[in-house]
């Protein structure tokens, strides 16, 4: 038996165990810690896919596992990292009723539900073999969780949120009240969440060759990425997803 065939599942549990990972750190709180193993996870996702090419080690067995990974590690983990964003706000807010606060934490499931919706739908769509219909569950766990460790104490206080000097609980220690933020951050999951089912055209970084021609959006992308990093720190990191979304609705327009 060649150990080759056998190099893209491997690489497939590694993300399986960093996405893991991330739902342990997202247990305990530790939301810097979840972002670092989830773009680990990311990694090995797209080391994995790379590996199968290169190799021609491509299995139906190796598709399905690479999807239950991808459930863990950019549906779960996500989810539960605002889960635990959510609920760290809702007990700052007096509810008249404590149900009433936990009935936005369901913006959080939103995460994993759309994820393995989306996943199962790839696996039998022989349009997404080049491109994307809908965002990546990658790129949309990239976006919540660097999204959270913008606004978040952790990394707002260290100074790699570039530009930054608040978070959401110095917002509310200034007397600015959660409510509109907790209402609007749920009302976000469920619509980003969504963007993973639809019907919009998404380009992908897979590359054939180095050349510009026929990766003008690849490497645009790249560069305000760079970009956006290097401004605004975390904070740039969701922003270059909006960027690809904003990207893929542009070269659908003009293709």
């Amino acid at each position: 038996m060649k150990i080759r065939k056998h190099i893209p599942n491997a690489l497939t549990c590694c993300n399986l165990a960093a996405g893991f990972y991330a739902c342990i750190l997202a247990l305990g709180g530790n939301c810097a810690g979840a972002m670092a193993a989830t773009l680990i996870a990311a990694a090995f996702d797209f080391a994995d896919g790379m590996a199968a090419r290169l190799l021609d080690a491509r299995s139906a067995t190796g598709k399905d596992l690479d999807s239950l990974a991808d459930v863990v590690s950019f549906g779960v983990a996500p989810g539960m990292v605002l889960f635990d964003f959510i609920d760290r706000m809702q007990h700052a807010v007096a509810w008249p009723h404590p149900l009433v606060g936990k009935i936005f934490l369901a913006g959080a499931f939103a995460i994993p539900v759309f994820s393995a919706l989306r996943l199962a739908r790839f696996n039998h769509d022989a349009r997404q073999a080049t491109s994307f219909i809908g965002l990546p569950v990658p790129a949309h766990a990239v976006f919540w969780i660097s999204l959270v460790n913008a606004v978040s104490p952790s990394l707002a206080e260290t100074g790699f949120c570039a530009g930054m000097s608040f978070h959401l609980f110095s917002i509310y220690e200034a007397g600015i009240p959660l409510l509109p933020i907790i209402i609007l951050t749920a009302l976000s999951a469920v619509g980003t969440s969504s963007l993973l089912v639809s019907a919009i055209p998404m380009f992908s970084m897979k590359m054939t060759s180095l050349k510009w021609k026929g990766n003008e959006m690849r490497y645009t992308l790249i560069a305000l990425a760079v970009v956006l990093v290097a401004c605004a720190g975390v904070a740039g990191i969701a922003l270059t997803v909006v960027g690809y979304v904003m990207l893929s609705i542009f070269n659908r327009q003009n293709g």
